[in-house]
């Protein structure tokens, strides 16, 4: 398949290059901003600046409501959408600039592994947590704030509130486990210690079925675009329009319930893992609290229980868990221990907190 059908079947139709001018100041000033933004990475700038210098970026025509930028490796290029104006292209291309710096491929110029993703036999694996990763890491290199936004009926807090923001979403709640330290490096020297340690904190079947959430997100999405496409170029009175808004409406729903079941994955994955490592009071306090806190991060939609009843589940099991190292780690002093007022306290609390959030929005 030649390079111009490549481009086309993902929607690109190549305008013209951009001036070099313009593209040299890119390549400076996205340089400056990496290592500014990882000062203790060991990049040098003139190092970035001469891998990027490599990149060829041009102007094209791409599908409408898809990205605004798109990176291309079997040429080495940048594709920007049109429309975009010259002094925003730099924003842009941050995104696309790291998947260049991510590449790692055989002497056959073939792709080997971008980041968190793998290519084997030419298939990607982890494709959609690799796009979140970036996107996490572009939110910080641009200075994003994380803010609360709402995307098909789900109120979620994300470090990427235009972008990718319930892969982003999702990507934060993992990272309320492993730290973006970890995270932060693999995406950009294409290692599996961010991988390992994910796994390490719940299992290799979760890590797999986290890639296949993030993969999943991300194709629903682009669904939802074309669906958004095709609706949009109808005529009033067009008999289509209803069959059309109908799977509009059902891929909203598999949107949101699949960004929930994904959340409600790592909440239950990663906390019981944790609470199975509960050694002595310190640690138990400790998980209390971070359980606690995780309500902060909480993506919901209307009439979601899951994270409340959990957490009250969670609490028994600390109460039960306190009276056994109280005691010695001996199991039958259960029977004997007075009830536990402190952790009804937390739980009524907690409770009571999340009704008054609710009662607010």
């Amino acid at each position: 398949m030649s390079l111009e059908s490549d481009l086309k079947k993902e929607g690109i139709e190549v305008i013209e290059p951009i001036d070099k001018l313009i593209t040299n100041s890119i390549v400076q000033n996205v340089s400056r901003r990496i290592i500014e933004t990882f000062p203790n990475y060991n990049f040098t700038r003139a190092e970035i600046c001469d891998k990027l210098s490599q990149l060829n970026m041009y102007r094209a025509k791409m599908a409408e409501g898809m990205a605004e930028a798109s990176y291309y490796y079997k040429n080495t290029s940048i594709y920007f959408n049109e429309h975009i104006n010259t002094e925003d292209l730099e924003e842009f291309a941050i995104h696309e600039c790291i998947h260049y710096l991510q590449e790692v491929k055989d002497s056959k110029n073939n792709l080997l592994k971008m980041g968190l993703c793998n290519y084997k036999n030419k298939k990607p694996a982890a494709s959609g947590l690799n796009e979140a990763a970036v996107q996490y890491i572009s939110s910080r290199i641009i200075g994003i704030e994380p803010d609360f936004e709402k995307y098909y009926n789900i109120t979620l807090y994300t470090p990427s509130p235009s972008y990718y923001p319930l892969e982003c979403s999702l990507l934060n709640e993992i990272l309320y486990f492993t730290g973006s330290e970890v995270l932060f490096k693999s995406t950009l020297f294409s290692n599996d210690d961010f991988k390992n340690l994910v796994i390490k904190k719940s299992s290799e079947k979760i890590y797999n079925k986290l890639i296949s959430s993030f993969d999943s997100l991300i194709k629903l999405e682009e669904h939802l675009i074309k669906q958004t496409n095709k609706i949009s170029s109808l005529e009033n009175g067009d008999s289509r329009i209803t069959s059309f808004s109908n799977k509009f409406s059902k891929l909203k729903q598999k949107i949101s319930n699949t960004y929930i079941s994904t959340q409600n994955l790592i909440i239950k994955e990663f906390f019981e893992n944790e609470f199975n490592q509960i050694s002595n009071l310190e640690e138990l306090e400790n998980f209390r609290h971070k359980i606690y806190k995780f309500s902060d991060i909480l993506g919901t939609v209307e009439n979601y229980s899951f994270f409340d009843c959990f957490y009250v589940e969670m609490m028994n099991k600390l109460e039960h868990k306190c009276n056994i190292l109280e005691n010695g780690g001996i199991e039958t002093a259960m029977a004997k221990k007075t009830h536990n007022y402190i952790f009804e306290f937390f739980k009524k609390l907690f409770k009571f907190s999340k009704s008054k959030t609710e009662g607010i929005n």
